[in-house]
């Protein structure tokens, strides 16, 4: 039997995971799994040390009220590892957790895997100097991280990124508007709040307000919200006093099914812009934090885009409105241009599908390339 450990911090890093099993199993068919994970690894069988969502918890403030739980969590978790002694520990993204988990089993003569490359090329690159030892093989999602980390001393593997092989491209928009009643005329709005309460309790009164604005010059628009189920109750109470009620929808496929009947979105900053980008939505993207978060991020972060389309095309191929820019009037402004402008709308598809193009490594899938890479460091490596 081959035992590996996966340790994934929230919901992007529980679909890696499940991605990086299924494609572990089928080239290591013996392979056993311990380690935190959610919804999407529990499905396959794996179980999860402790609810996976006590880590996902992100902004200082939001984290001050959790210190403890979350160290008693990481202690738990690095006692387990050692004392089961896995062939090999996979940690993804969660920095916050995972890199504290790896310096806490340094030691340990464990085989270790960091899957998604710190972010620290956007900030704090002083950090680098705490990585060597950390891990045995550091898996890029971006291409550009490989070259940036070996300047600093450290090899690291680019495996392509996950949204790849996501599906968001597969959609059926005749599927969707038959499931969920919608008119053949009627225009679709993606609208997505986030997948932490944080995030949705921030932005969605902004959202709400900015598709009031939006109706009164499409009045056949309609706000499609496609969320985690861990926040899904509380998209449909903080929506329910919005002029339209969205189609509220959990369900992977069909968000897919939105975004191919979808006109346009409006998104949080983050991985799903990339789902967008891949299926042609046009797109303006917003994000808000804690004030006092805020401030400090703009003291450290020294990027000159925050969405990561505009970040690997290094240009401003989607509008991007942030913090005190992220107000109902600029944003019903930015998606009434892209909604009545059809040329302007195709311009970003295609420069975002010219960004999606960058994101496939030569290796076949990125789950497969990060499982070969994760098996190369057993003994006796397959696949």
């Amino acid at each position: 039997m081959t035992l590996i450990c996966i340790v994934a911090g929230e919901e992007s890093g529980d679909a890696l995971g499940a991605r990086l099993i299924t494609a572990l199993r089928r080239m290591r068919p013996d392979a056993e799994f311990i380690g935190v994970g959610g919804i999407r690894m529990q499905a396959l069988g794996f179980q999860s040390l402790f609810p996976m969502r006590e880590l996902a918890v992100m902004g200082l403030l939001e984290v001050l009220p959790k210190v403890f739980q979350l160290r008693r969590r990481l202690r738990e978790t690095a006692d387990t590892i050692v004392a089961r002694r896995p062939d090999v520990v996979v940690t993804i993204d969660s920095p916050g957790f995972t890199l504290r988990l790896l310096k806490l089993i340094k030691g340990a003569g464990l085989r270790r895997v960091h899957y998604v490359a710190p972010q620290v090329w956007a900030w704090r690159e002083g950090r680098v100097k705490h990585f060597p030892g950390l891990w045995d093989r550091l898996l890029c999602l971006l291409p550009f991280e490989p070259a940036f980390f070996r300047r600093h001393g450290l090899e690291a593997a680019f495996v392509g990124h996950p949204v790849i092989e996501s599906g968001a491209d597969a959609g059926d928009a005749a599927r969707f508007r038959t499931k969920y009643g919608v008119a053949e005329g009627a225009r679709l709005l993606i609208v997505m709040p986030g997948s932490r309460r944080s995030e949705v309790g921030r932005l969605l009164p902004v959202f709400g307000a900015t598709l009031d604005l939006l109706l009164q010059r499409f009045p056949d628009l309609v706000p499609v919200v496609p969320v985690a189920d861990a926040v899904a109750e509380s998209v449909r109470a903080g929506a329910a006093q919005w002029r339209v009620r969205p189609i509220v929808v959990t369900d992977s496929a069909d968000k897919f099914d939105a975004f191919a009947a979808a006109a346009g979105a409006l998104a949080k900053s983050g991985t799903s812009t990339l789902e967008l980008a891949m299926a042609g939505v046009p797109m303006v993207v917003s994000y808000r934090v804690n004030p006092v978060t805020a401030w400090v991020a703009r003291r450290l972060i020294k990027l000159k885009y925050v969405c990561i389309v505009n970040l690997l095309a290094d240009d401003a191929v989607v509008p991007e409105l942030i913090q005190q820019d992220a107000t109902p009037a600029r944003l019903a402004a930015e998606l009434g241009r892209l909604l009545a402008d059809a040329a302007e709308a195709a311009r970003q598809v295609s420069a975002s599908g010219a960004v999606i193009a960058a994101l496939c490594a030569s290796d076949g899938l990125p789950s497969d390339a990060a499982a070969r890479e994760v098996l190369s460091l057993l003994p006796s490596a397959a696949g």
